[in-house]
């Protein structure tokens, strides 16, 4: 039913609109009480099997909102009642800002994929801080926030940015997330070299820890499919020394060539960072990458080309302990997250494996 009315009516429309239009769609449905308890119990039933403990929170399973969706934690008890079993909210930055010029969001349909050039539109961390502060709960889930550098805030001075946004945000955050890897802030991806990491990593921890004294808000890193080998290992080897909770693998890539795209070439070298389907293989060896360098030490998120239990089954055997997806959520609709908590669920009860925690890393601990 869904990919009719994506067919017929979502697919005519402007990206960005049809956006919107769902995710207000979303949002009154959350507001009424008796629907939104019909919705969640048609959309997100529980598998007792997948219950998932990830930086020391409990939730009913591994598979959440990639950030990107909800800049401005608008729709947390929305998305929850679509089955998401966490919400990342942002990007979020120090300042409000307009993101760029439309149009800046694209549909790859052949590809199952998306190239987004928004740039970080959002309400700034004051905003959106107020607005986690005043929010009552309708449905139990973790939120983390993911922030990232203003715009026009030169590159030499994003520790500062980044940390404005720490202190504001770290206190409505069950996690906090250091996004470096977006390509649509100019120079941003120069805060992935781990000379400058270092000390912009550092200061968030200590950002949080100021703003927060009476628990310890887990950070995590996102990362770029699109950094060489030993660029990923380097991050690695820095989240273990700095004692990072956890590491995000992976944001949208700049990368065209090589996964074989069949959209129109127009369409295709659209500037913007490209998601879905075709950045499944690279995100898939990231992680592995990650998992091999890292094992238990540090939680790994895998994200990027999820479309179905398949591909959550193969992230957690490469060692995601949690799973995100988005774009596939644009072309799968509200089902999604059933069928792959379902899917999940069967693959897990036919597998070696007792528990979800002790399916993660197999496959790399097989390997190696």
């Amino acid at each position: 039913m869904y990919k009719l009315f994506f067919r017929l009516v979502f697919r005519r429309m402007d990206p960005e609109q049809a956006h919107y239009l769902a995710f207000r769609w979303i949002r009154l449905a959350a507001r009424v009480p008796v629907l939104r308890t019909f919705l969640a119990a048609a959309l997100a039933p529980r598998h007792r099997e997948l219950r998932t403990e990830a930086f020391g929170l409990r939730m009913h399973g591994p598979f959440g909102l990639a950030a990107g969706f909800d800049k401005n934690a608008i729709a947390i008890d929305g998305m929850a009642m679509l089955g998401f079993d966490h919400i990342e909210i942002g990007t979020v930055t120090g300042e409000a800002q307009p993101g760029n010029p439309k149009k800046r969001l694209f549909r790859l349909v052949p590809d199952r994929a998306l190239i987004n050039r928004m740039g970080f539109n959002n309400e700034g961390s004051l905003t959106v801080a107020a607005r986690l502060a005043a929010r009552t709960a309708v449905f139990r889930t973790v939120v983390g926030v993911n922030i990232g550098k203003t715009k026009a805030v030169p590159e030499t001075e994003a520790v500062g940015d980044y940390v404005k946004s720490a202190e504001r945000l770290a206190p409505y955050a069950d996690y906090l997330v250091v996004n470096v890897s977006s390509p649509n802030t100019p120079g941003l991806r120069n805060l992935q070299a781990t000379e400058a990491l270092r000390p912009l990593l550092g200061a968030v921890r200590e950002a949080a820890d100021r703003a927060v004294t009476d628990r310890r808000v887990p950070l995590l890193v996102k990362i770029a499919p699109d950094l060489a080998d030993e660029d990923v290992d380097a991050v690695a080897d820095l989240a273990v020394e700095l004692g990072l909770d956890g590491i995000i693998a992976t944001n949208t890539t700049i990368a065209r060539e090589g996964l074989g795209l069949t959209s129109s070439p127009a369409l295709v070298q659209e500037t913007g960072g490209l998601s879905g389907a075709p950045l499944k293989e690279r995100s898939l060896e990231v992680l592995r990458r990650l998992y091999a360098r890292v094992g238990d030490r540090i939680t790994l998120v895998g994200v990027g080309g999820i479309e179905n239990a398949e591909d959550a089954w193969q992230r957690i055997l490469a060692g995601a302990t949690l799973i995100q997806g988005y774009s596939a959520f644009i072309y799968e609709g509200p089902f999604w997250a059933r069928a792959l908590h379902k899917g999940l669920a069967a693959r897990l009860r036919t597998s070696p494996y007792p528990t979800l925690a002790d399916a993660v890393g197999a496959d790399v601990r097989k390997a190696a």
